[in-house]
């Protein structure tokens, strides 16, 4: 059997301060997911203080906007989740003067389980960065397919 940890977690988003969807936080991205075809994305276009060398999106900037599109999908099956295992793939350097848009679905979803893809691409469908990761489902149950209103926002 095994042991899913304890956590409890302030649920309560409204001060706006999350890294990647707050927009409160003043050094964040302030994503802002919408739901279409199973999934959610965004549009992101970065910021030179978000490179790594010159030029290029930092990867560990890349590994968090992959990680929010999968939290974001999670969230819309009404589950509290955190991420406990990522895998990101980065495909080729993404420069810091393009856009992009980031995808994330679910692929599989147990009652403690959520298990998500996501995908960093520039806007003509150039494939720059991809990720996998699992879930742990820390407070109510996840609901399957997301069957969520739209209404429902992080």
């Amino acid at each position: 059997m095994v042991n899913f940890p304890q956590v409890n977690l302030d649920l309560d988003l409204r001060d706006g301060l999350c890294f990647g969807c707050g927009k409160k936080n003043t050094i964040g991205l302030k994503l802002d997911f919408q739901r279409d075809d199973g999934g959610v994305s965004t549009q992101y276009t970065p910021d030179r203080l978000h490179q790594g060398w010159p030029g290029i999106l930092h990867g560990g900037i890349i590994a968090c906007l992959l990680d929010e599109a999968m939290s974001c999908a999670a969230h819309f099956t009404g589950a509290d989740c955190l991420t406990a295992r990522m895998e990101v793939e980065i495909k080729r350097p993404a420069p810091i003067d393009a856009s992009y848009i980031i995808t994330g679905t679910i692929t599989r979803q147990t009652r403690k389980l959520i298990e998500t893809e996501a995908s960093l691409t520039m806007a003509d469908g150039t494939l720059m960065a991809t990720a996998r990761a699992k879930q742990f489902v820390v407070g109510k149950p996840a609901k399957k397919n997301g069957a969520l209103s739209q209404n429902d926002q992080r």
